[in-house]
């Protein structure tokens, strides 16, 4: 039998970060999605577009703003948006400035299904994560991890 190499792992306080912050978004995300599957019927990349579509000014986004806002592809962003058509949360619409694109927008449907699974996400961000941080952590990773959002932007 022949023995495996061993391989040797790099670390440095940086991939160390990376990997806690990977680490408690991956098992934070995993339970606001069971939360929100069992009280809404709701997947959290659904949440997440409802969510961009009512905190937009005017309701409606361009399918290139929501694929850009979900970290999509622009078919992945088309074919989540089908589906959430399909249910009837949201519509399909002639973009007004020009005409040849297409927005999206909440229906009446889509705005309720939002504010029902709103609580329960709200809810879940708080027991999840922000009942183990004090407001002065929150507020020093909010800007730590802006800073480094900017700096990839």
């Amino acid at each position: 039998m022949t023995e495996t190499p061993t391989i040797r792992i790099r670390t440095t306080e940086a991939t160390t970060a990376w990997r806690a912050v990977l680490m408690a978004f991956a098992r934070v995300n995993h339970r606001l999605e069971a939360d929100l599957r069992e009280s809404s019927d709701l997947s959290l990349g659904w949440y997440e577009v409802l969510l961009q579509l009512a905190s937009s000014s005017t309701g409606r986004l361009r399918m290139s703003e929501v694929a850009d806002g979900m970290i999509l592809s622009r078919s992945a962003a088309t074919r989540l948006v089908d589906r959430l058509e399909a249910e009837g949360l949201v519509e399909r619409m002639v973009c007004d400035e020009d005409r040849r694109g297409m927005e999206v927008a909440l229906t009446a449907a889509g705005r309720d299904r939002f504010v029902a699974a709103g609580r329960v996400h709200l809810r879940g961000i708080e027991d999840y994560f922000g009942t183990h941080l004090t407001s002065e952590e929150l507020d020093e990773l909010a800007r730590l991890l802006t800073r480094v959002a900017d700096a990839n932007a």
